[in-house]
């Protein structure tokens, strides 16, 4: 750009000074010719043709001086003229100040007449200690005004010299420092040499700015980017500066970098994934994983932007300059001696972290978690979903069961805080005791009765009665009923109780074995009728069968042959308990062969064996199971 491109440009802003000081030169003018007519009026001097002193004429005045030659003459014209500078209009010039007052300061610039230079262009600083001989700069706007006044102007010699310092320093990339004044949309007004230059957002600084305000009124270095001077537009930027004198830091840390290196930088960047540090000219990525032993659901738990830190450097990429780094790294590993600190047996509390189908897990320290399985949670209750008990975030009291220190795995219990109500069942609940409990499931096999809370046995589809032959148990109790049962048995390592519902009566089979032993006769009344045979009710209670096959004179249709209640005469053949089955016969040959039979069964004073444990015989299994825990006890 050529100085006379950049003069125009101060042109309008040189002019607009010279009008100023015009019309403030106009406005003195006016009150000195008005204070003049004023003093007129009060006085008018007088010519009386009278002259003082010696009166020269024309032709003396254009006669040769006696006092200097002519060589002389034009000799001392050409010194005083070589005294005059020569200077141009519409440039900057060094002047020699030769008075200052509250208005106008005087300066000579070597010219013919002196320049005169409102006092408010100067800066107050400077005009405080301005002194008549200090060297200035002004712009010479013109040599003579109208009234052959020599105009000057410091305000557009500033403006001048800002203009060219800012073009030199962009050409040359010189550091200048800049006045940061306001905030505007996408940046900074920055005060450059008086002009005003704009700063992006973006150039403040390597890192996001997440405060403008923080900047306005400071004092900052800065490098002009880009320069416009026929449209005045100047761009600076701080954030070159820091990446010039981070690029060296930048090479230095790369080739030194290593895994192992503890190193310190600022939060830059913080994601769900993890925390970006500036480590000087570098970034490196510290996992969400790597922030903490324990459980981070986000990063900003533990970190916070702009914060300073060492974090250990775990793995560098050569090729792609790629930095990973850890802060849990720095911190002793929780499973170090961990059974000391969390012995089998120890109650300690922890906070719950998650919870699955299966159990619940709890946090007892950072990086170290441990389990309790959902079976792990109550002697008692029947617990589907640990969330029947837990809630995540609660803080639960449990005890250390286990600890698998190769994977790392800890084994809890909530329940192991109570006493184990199965300890002293069978003082509760000995063996063929009767109690009550409520019908609380139903199933092909068998009817849940609940005898305590927790508590539940099981009564056998086949314990519930002595004499039907029940298929479901609905036929026999419904579901919320109450029900006595005997306990049969208890399986302490399975946790599961016997109950018999049948056995709180005496076994009716015994009577009938006495009374409808093989070979009896007996005499009954028909109760049913089918097409294989008949029920025979005796008078016991109990149902014999005789079959259509064994009467004395078969016949071809029962049902026509026979009617209910009447009386008909038979001998035991069959005689089964356990199928709760008697089958009677009036055939001759089959009555032989039941009594031959019944001779080789036993007598009665040997045991016979019916099936099912009597209520005797179970009570006395129990007062033997007693005996044999109090001879373990006292062992």
């Amino acid at each position: 750009m050529t100085e006379e491109t950049k003069n125009e440009n101060v042109n309008e802003e040189v002019e607009t000074v010279s009008e100023e000081t015009e019309q403030v030169e106009t406005a003195e003018e006016t009150k000195a010719e008005e204070s003049n007519g004023e003093a007129e009026e009060k006085e008018l001097p007088t010519f009386t043709g009278e002259v003082e002193g010696k009166t020269y004429t024309l032709d003396e005045l254009e006669a040769a001086s006696e006092d200097y030659t002519d060589e002389e003459f034009h000799e001392l014209a050409g010194m005083y003229e070589n005294t005059l500078s020569e200077i141009e209009e519409k440039e900057i010039v060094t002047g020699i100040v030769v008075s200052v007052d509250e208005k106008y300061v005087i300066v000579d610039i070597g010219f013919k007449s002196e320049g005169i230079v409102p006092a408010n262009e100067f800066s107050n600083k400077v005009l405080e200690n301005l002194q008549p001989g200090d060297e200035v700069e002004v712009f010479l706007d013109r040599v003579e005004d109208r009234e052959g006044q020599l105009i000057l102007s410091r305000k557009k010699a500033d403006i001048l010299q800002a203009w060219e310092n800012i073009e030199k320093a962009h050409e040359t990339g010189e550091v200048i420092e800049g006045y940061i004044q306001r905030r505007i949309k996408g940046g900074m007004v920055v005060d450059i040499f008086g002009i005003d230059a704009f700063l992006p957002g973006s150039q403040i600084d390597v890192r996001p700015v997440r405060d403008f305000d923080a900047y306005v009124g400071k004092t900052m270095e800065f490098q002009v980017v880009k320069l416009n001077m026929q449209a005045e537009n100047v761009v600076v930027s701080h954030r070159a500066l820091i990446e010039s004198d981070l690029e060296d830091q930048r090479q230095e840390i790369l080739e030194t970098i290593e895994a192992g290196q503890v190193l310190e930088g600022i939060v830059k960047n913080i994601t769900d994934f993890g925390v970006f540090i500036d480590l000087g000219g570098v970034d490196g990525l510290l996992h969400i994983t790597d922030l903490s032993w324990g459980r981070v659901e986000h990063p900003e738990e533990i970190v916070k932007l702009d914060q300073r830190m060492n974090v250990a450097v775990i793995d560098f990429d050569e090729d792609s300059k790629r930095v990973s780094l850890g802060l849990k790294q720095l911190q002793p590993h929780p499973w170090e001696d961990i059974d000391i600190k969390y012995p089998e047996g120890m109650r300690i509390q922890g906070r719950v972290v998650s919870i699955a189908d299966y159990g619940a897990f709890i946090e007892l320290e950072k990086g170290v978690e441990g389990l309790i399985h959902i079976s792990e949670m109550s002697w008692t209750q029947h617990i589907k979903h640990p969330s029947q008990l837990v809630q995540k975030d609660d803080i639960i009291e449990c005890v250390v069961l286990n600890i698998n220190e190769d994977e790392k795995k800890i084994s809890l219990g909530v329940k192991q805080l109570e006493k184990d109500p199965w300890e002293d069942l069978g003082e509760r609940y000995p063996i063929g005791s009767t109690h009550k409990g409520i019908v609380r499931n139903l199933t092909n096999f068998g009817v849940f009765i609940e005898l305590e809370p927790g508590i539940d046995g099981l009564v056998h589809v086949s314990d519930l009665s002595w004499t039907e032959n029940v298929e479901h148990p609905n036929e026999v109790v419904d579901k919320g009923e109450e029900l006595e049962v005997v306990i049969l048995a208890i399986d302490y390592d399975n946790r599961r109780i016997t109950l018999g519902h049948k056995q709180v009566k005496d076994n009716p089979w015994e009577k009938y074995a006495e009374e409808y032993g093989l070979g009896a006769k007996v005499e009954g009344e028909v109760s049913k009728i089918t097409d294989k045979g008949m029920f025979i009710k005796l008078p016991l209670g109990v149902d014999a069968f005789l079959p259509g096959d064994k009467l004395t004179e078969p016949v071809e249709d029962l049902k026509e042959s026979f009617n209910e209640g009447d009386k008909v005469e038979g001998f035991v053949i069959e005689f089964d308990e356990p199928s709760k089955t008697i089958e009677i016969s009036q055939v001759e040959e089959e009555v032989k062969k039941s009594k031959s039979k019944a001779k080789k069964q036993p007598k009665k004073s040997e045991s016979v064996e019916t099936g099912t444990p009597t209520l005797g015989e179970v009570s006395g299994l129990a007062d033997k199971l007693k005996e044999k825990e109090e001879n373990d006890k006292k062992e």
